[in-house]
């Protein structure tokens, strides 16, 4: 499985809605919680040039936020994207 970071605050909806999915896949994550980290917020501006949470990051790179992540999934990408269909092949 991929490494998978997620920028988050506490009091976002969209944060809990994208680790919701992730979690209901099984995969395991990295959380930020930005609300009240400046320096880890600077960061998360740095990586993903964007203001806005959830960034999510898979291996690295920068899938986008909420809607990205449940638009990946509605394609069926995610799980590929996510290396969720490589067991028992």
């Amino acid at each position: 499985m991929k490494t998978v970071e997620i920028y988050t605050k506490s009091y976002c909806p969209y944060c809990t809605r994208a680790k919701e999915l992730l979690r209901i896949k099984g995969v395991s994550f990295t959380e930020y919680d930005v609300t009240a980290d400046p320096v880890r917020e600077q960061e998360m501006h740095t990586r993903s040039g964007r203001q806005t949470v959830p960034e999510i990051f898979i291996e690295g790179v920068l899938i986008g936020g909420c809607n990205e992540l449940f638009e990946l999934d509605e394609r069926g990408e995610l799980d590929q994207v996510l290396d969720l269909n490589r067991c028992g092949e």
